[in-house]
């Protein structure tokens, strides 16, 4: 029995949650979704709307905010699905995209938070402690990364228990960065940008706050199966949307202090503060990115188990989950002398495949509400979904993707367009799965609102 006990290593993989291992509450989410997010990644997305994107504090506001809150609605969306059906996101994704189809997402969902948001995390964990403490930035990165797989290892409830507890001290501090950072800014002073900045920064945001769906339900299957479905949504959502937000607008409002120039960006935000609270803040900005990245090697491993990959081992999970740390470890040690640039170019490239995601799997959602689902029936195809996700990627993509190294003909011809890649890839992938012949139910359902999950042991035979 696997309940709530904390220090102990998860069994299983992707399986169906057993009734008897089932605990929390919905509010529990909040924290979950808020704690990850009270960190420097999202505090430099802001400082990237002003400094890189050209906008005024009040025109990045407004960007963010957009993107925020529509990445936070189709995050409460997909959490409030978890409970019903006990299974990962990306096993649900099997529904739309058929067992095998749905290799593609999966493929996908592994490499962003397994090496990508790992390694962007991890890089500015250890610019933080770095400045805190003077040690090397490779010693800083280790201590760091070995924290961050540590408590994945162990799984679910450690994590959870993890962003609780840390929780208040990020929420505390941050509270107090914030009100230091407004009260010495001076956003009215700041010139305005265009729309192609004011695009480029909202598609960022989407990217960033968006970049969590994937993982919605993996941190909602453990609660019991009849937890109110809104309070489920509200809680995650909320806590999402809140942090995002808040920390950025605190880096958009950064900008406009005249400051201090360092190599290390954390050391430049920082500075606008006193002595005591830069050294909380810096301290926070480390545990911020563990918080982050907990849920990014965790939710990693139960990616890559969902493409079917056969592991004997009982810690299957685990020694997965430990494995993306090493290969995140790798990418952040090499990415720590071009953070600032890559980290932009990143965050579009997140939305470039999410918004076609999100578009296949809302539509199916709709299509197949109040159904119960079997996702492990290995013969089920769906064409529809992998048909319907490559043709949103190809065309948004190629035709108004709006980065250093490649720039769609849309924006080419078009500069004020910026980037909107995420929304038309969404659009198209949304209409054509709609409209696509595709099978009507999965084999195998189960009566509407019941709880038919199997037990972990039997549902652990068959994946």
């Amino acid at each position: 029995m696997y309940g709530e006990k904390l220090v102990k290593v998860e069994p299983g993989g992707i399986e169906p949650i057993a009734p008897a291992d089932k605990h929390g509450g919905p509010r529990q989410l909040f924290w979950t979704w808020t704690s990850p997010n009270l960190e420097f990644a999202t505090i430099f997305l802001g400082v990237l709307a002003v400094s890189a994107f050209g906008l005024s504090f009040w025109q990045a506001a407004a960007a963010l905010t957009i993107g925020n809150l529509l990445g936070s609605i189709a995050h409460g969306v997909l959490s409030a699905r978890g409970p019903t059906h006990g299974v990962p996101q990306m096993v649900l994704g099997r529904a739309a995209f058929g067992y095998w189809g749905n290799v593609l997402p999966a493929t996908l969902m592994s490499v962003m938070a397994g090496a990508g948001w790992f390694a962007v995390n991890s890089v500015s964990g250890a610019f933080a402690l770095n400045s805190l403490t003077g040690m090397p930035v490779l010693l800083c990165l280790v201590i760091v990364v070995g924290l961050q797989i540590l408590i994945a290892f162990f799984g679910h409830n450690l994590v959870q228990a993890f962003e609780r507890y840390v929780f208040p001290v990020l929420a505390v501090v941050f509270a107090i960065t914030a009100v230091v950072i407004f009260s010495k800014s001076s956003p009215s002073q700041e010139s305005g940008g265009n729309v192609s900045g004011f695009l480029l920064a909202a598609s960022a945001a989407f990217g960033y706050t968006a970049g969590w769906n994937p993982y919605a339900a993996d941190y909602t299957r453990y609660l019991p199966t009849k937890t109110s479905r809104r309070a489920v949504g509200w809680s995650a959502g909320s806590g999402l949307f809140l942090a995002t937000t808040v920390l950025m607008l605190v880096g958009a409002a950064s900008v406009t202090i005249d400051g201090s120039t360092s190599d290390n960006p954390t050391t430049v935000f920082t500075s606008h503060l006193p002595g005591w609270l830069a050294a909380l803040t810096l301290l926070c900005i480390a545990l911020g990115a563990v918080a982050a990245n907990v849920l990014n090697v965790y939710s990693a491993a139960l990616a890559f188990l969902t493409l079917g990959v056969k592991l004997p081992m009982a810690w299957r999970r685990a020694f997965v989950a430990a494995g993306f740390g090493v290969v995140g470890f790798i990418l952040a040690w090499l990415g720590l002398s071009d953070a600032g640039h890559a980290y932009e170019s990143f965050l579009l490239v997140i939305a470039y495949w999410v918004g076609p995601w999100l578009g296949v799997t809302l539509v199916d959602m709709h299509i197949r509400r109040g159904q119960r689902l079997v996702l492990d029936d290995k013969s089920y195809k769906n064409w529809a979904g992998p048909i319907a996700l490559l043709t949103g990627m190809t065309v948004s993509i190629g035709l108004f993707a709006n980065q250093s190294r490649y720039v769609g003909p849309v924006p080419e011809a078009i500069p004020w367009i910026g980037d909107i890649t995420f929304l038309v890839g969404f659009v198209i992938s949304a209409v054509i799965y709609a409209v696509w012949p595709k099978p009507a139910t999965l084999s195998g359902l189960g009566t509407p609102g019941t709880d038919a999950t199997p037990a972990r042991q039997q549902a652990q035979e068959t994946n």
